[in-house]
């Protein structure tokens, strides 16, 4: 391929859209899971035309999105080559540092080694220390917390530490401190992929979670996409989640996002403002309001609110732009379970320059992504992956 065409490449991950169960599925427990298209069934059709006409339904069979006889977009889905089905995992390997092993779990809850060391240096008892979900955890011990004023700490099927305290018992600065505490805790055999900041508010019977969650990830073990993106003198502008996902490696500038809508409207701003260099946004809200929820009612509207956006986005595009819409996991919200699941993930690819309809098929590993926007962008990146940018350039 001839030295790159494309000045800028926007990337939206579609925090936890699987398509469809991997082949090693059964390994994690996520046989049957199909993140969208088991929430379209559970809702009688989702209602996505734009998602439609760039070639959504030309990837997997979804109930009220038909293939398109002509998709806009260069369509496939993608498997992940890497153990584990966890965020950070997901996102690095979309920016091609695979990982050979997972990072671990505690689905009996955390060493007491571990948790005497974290009450030493925070000067507090805790309390729970098992799986839980986040909502109901809660509920379940919010009115102990504020008599206590002890924070709580669960984990999932995941690999997390998560602290939950409400705002006004310990506040802000105070959780994010515990959280780096915790973060330097677990290291070596106990690299937890990451420690969250789970802040909540409100009166017993009625707490809810709020935006100012904080991840405190392991820094990448290699160089991403992202690194050798910053070499080749792009800039690259992480919204959401982004820049706690890569612990600010490989990132230029990073904004926090309240929510979905607000992460369309922070990457429209930087499509405004900034002619070159990779933009790359997390919509959390998917996996976080309505995934681990178990809502399917909840994640199709969130699927519906953000296909409305996709005009606005699309009509920002520049010449020398390329777009991409990708996911990172699964968290399907019809079964059981109300954790990650084990999923290809969805691939859409569009620009002025780059052929519409071409058939991707399914990608061996997310890092194909990567592989492909260092290709298009015209810079060496020897990270993992296989580079399809030849057969989309028009």
């Amino acid at each position: 391929m001839q030295k790159s065409r494309f000045n800028r490449v926007i990337i939206i991950v579609l925090d936890s859209v699987g398509v469809g169960e991997l082949p090693d599925a059964y390994k994690y427990g996520d046989e049957g899971s199909n993140t969208l298209a088991n929430t379209a069934k559970a809702v009688r059709g989702l209602n996505l035309p734009n998602f439609q006409r760039l070639g959504l339904g030309n990837i997997i069979d979804v109930e009220g999105v038909e293939p398109s006889r002509t998709p806009l977009a260069s369509f496939g889905k993608m498997a992940e080559k890497s153990a584990g089905k966890d965020t950070t995992t997901g996102h690095w390997e979309l920016m091609g540092l695979c990982l050979p092993n997972p990072f671990p779990v505690y689905p009996n809850g955390f060493p007491e080694e571990v948790i005497d060391e974290f009450e030493k240096r925070i000067s507090r008892k805790i309390l729970w220390n098992k799986p839980a979900s986040g909502t109901e955890i809660i509920k379940k011990l919010g009115e102990e917390h504020i008599k206590t004023r002890c924070p709580i700490v669960y984990t999932s099927a995941d690999s997390v530490f998560q602290i939950a305290a409400h705002k006004e018992v310990i506040p802000l600065g105070e959780l994010y401190k515990m959280c780096v505490s915790a973060r330097d805790i677990l290291r070596g055999k106990y690299n937890v992929c990451r420690v969250i900041a789970r802040p909540f508010s409100g009166e017993p019977g009625s707490f809810v979670r709020t935006t100012e969650r904080r991840d405190y990830s392991v820094k990448p073990h290699g160089k991403t996409v992202l690194d050798y993106a910053i070499d080749a003198n792009f800039k690259v502008y992480a919204v959401g989640k982004i820049g706690e996902i890569f612990v600010s490696q490989g990132i230029t500038e990073a904004v926090h996002i309240d929510n979905n809508m607000d992460g369309v409207d922070k990457t429209l701003a930087y499509m405004d403002k900034k002619d070159k260099g990779i933009i790359f946004t997390n919509l959390v809200d998917f996996d976080m309001l309505w995934g681990h929820q178990n809502n399917p009612e909840g994640y199709a509207k969130g699927l519906e609110d953000v296909d409305k956006r996709v005009p606005e986005l699309i009509k920002r595009l520049k010449s020398d732009d390329v777009f991409i819409f990708t996911a990172d996991h699964g968290c399907d919200p019809t079964t059981p379970s109300t954790d990650h699941s084990r999923e290809y993930v969805p691939l859409l690819v569009y620009g002025e320059k780059i052929k519409p309809g071409v058939n991707l098929g399914a990608r061996k590993s997310f890092s194909d992504l990567g592989k492909t926007v260092a290709e298009l962008m015209g810079f060496e990146a020897p990270v993992e992956g296989e580079s399809f940018a030849e057969i989309i350039v028009v």
